[in-house]
């Protein structure tokens, strides 16, 4: 049994030795089956929350009432969730009730997808009852049961649906398809929260192109935060290259880039994004501008919007323009190790030195002239240091005077 299974097996057994039933399910069982790198093990149990808790010394309770609980076991936390049914469930997102029931196989039936609805035992013996293996065989994402019921209860399921396409590589099976190009609408049901943590996860899949290419066809992408009118940019969106981004900011900046958004910041907003990625998608869309109306890069420009800003902005570029990202990437890492200094703290004056020197009271002339100091030591006008930068401002003052 592979390592993180192996290391999760004593909680199984402890349940198994006090008569309860317990297997591994859900994502960690399909990643196996998948080859892919396994997450958070996942256990379930016919134990009830309260049974599980009296079981094990270090537990803590995040939602007995829906029949999970953590236990801390060997120092890394597991969820172990009692075998479950589901009530009927509220606008289409959540059940009103759960019902705890001893029986793995109802457990499983009113999971999302055949894949995730595999559980497996500690002799890893599988428990398919939904042909699961036969989906991953196949690479089609088939829902348990009926779609159309299955969208209904929950329609997060169809975000989730397209983001697994976006990981895996996998289709949809066509009564899975139809059934979310017939029930779309329900999507403005879930929060704006749930929608955007399946998208950022599509954006990131290896597939994400296709993933884009199917919230078109399926008419999801009219539910989604400011898409409704931006079909035509999902399709110019979904030929890009995505796998060549490293991080959110890059992954929005190219979003928004691709979609011609005029107000990032209230699209962004509409996504609920958190303040600090909006500010740096900005900042990278800022640098993408000013590129654009002014020209290539500079040493000025380089030192004024940083390194990992620019590196952002020039990913997102190359992209666009189907051009070497890490070529460009590593001509501005030269250019950014070759300037004398990094950043505005580096320049070895201050406003004080200035106004002690001039012997003039501060106000605009002392962030001019700070400007200009940079702009010499970027340059390698002047050295960085402050005996140096003192005598090129008494020259530069000299001959200013002369001048005049």
């Amino acid at each position: 049994m592979k390592e993180p299974f192996q290391k999760a097996l004593g909680i199984i057994r402890q349940l198994k030795q006090h008569g309860y039933e317990a297997y591994f399910v859900g994502g960690a069982v399909r990643d196996l089956l998948l080859g892919r790198k396994i997450g958070d093990i996942d256990i379930a149990t016919s134990a009830l929350p309260h049974e599980v808790m009296k079981l094990f010394p270090k537990t803590i309770d995040i939602g007995s009432q829906h029949g999970t609980v953590v236990v801390i076991y060997g120092g890394t936390p597991y969820e172990v969730t009692t075998f479950r049914t589901d009530g009927n469930y509220e606008d289409h997102r959540r059940p009103e009730s759960v019902t705890f029931v001893r029986s793995l196989y109802e457990d499983l039936k009113r999971r999302d997808f055949t894949m995730n609805a595999i559980a497996m035992d500690e002799e890893e013996k599988l428990i398919d009852p939904f042909g699961g293996q036969d989906a991953i065989k196949k690479q089609v994402i088939c829902t348990v049961g009926e779609a159309k019921q299955r969208f209904s209860e929950d329609a997060l399921r169809m975000m989730r649906a397209i983001r697994f396409v976006s990981q895996l590589g996998f289709s949809l099976a066509e009564e899975t398809r139809r059934a979310i190009v017939e029930n779309a609408s329900l999507l403005s049901h879930i929060s704006v929260e749930r929608m955007t943590m399946e998208f950022e996860k599509l954006l990131e899949g290896p597939f994400a192109s296709r993933g884009l290419s199917l919230l078109v066809e399926t008419g999801l992408f009219s539910y989604l935060p400011q898409l409704h009118d931006k079909e035509r940019e999902l399709k110019e969106a979904a030929g890009y290259d995505w796998n060549l981004l490293d991080s959110r900011g890059q992954r929005w900046g190219l979003l928004c880039q691709a979609l011609h958004i005029g107000d990032a910041d209230a699209f962004l907003r509409a996504w609920k994004l958190p303040n600090r990625l909006i500010k740096e998608v900005k900042a990278v869309l800022l640098i993408l501008q000013t590129i654009r109306s002014f020209g290539d890069w500079t040493k000025e420009r380089l030192f004024v919007f940083g390194l990992e800003h620019a590196i952002s902005a020039e990913t997102v570029r190359s992209v666009i323009n189907g051009e070497p990202v890490e070529k460009h990437r590593q001509i501005l890492n030269e250019m950014f190790a070759a300037l004398p200094i990094k950043t505005k703290n580096e320049l070895a004056v201050s406003g004080k030195d200035l106004m002690e020197w001039f012997e003039k009271p501060g106000g605009p002339w002392v962030k001019e002239m700070l400007a200009a100091i940079e702009h010499a030591v970027i340059h390698g006008e002047v050295d960085n240091h402050k005996e140096r930068i003192y005598e090129w401002l008494m020259d530069r003052n000299r001959i200013q005077e002369k001048n005049c």
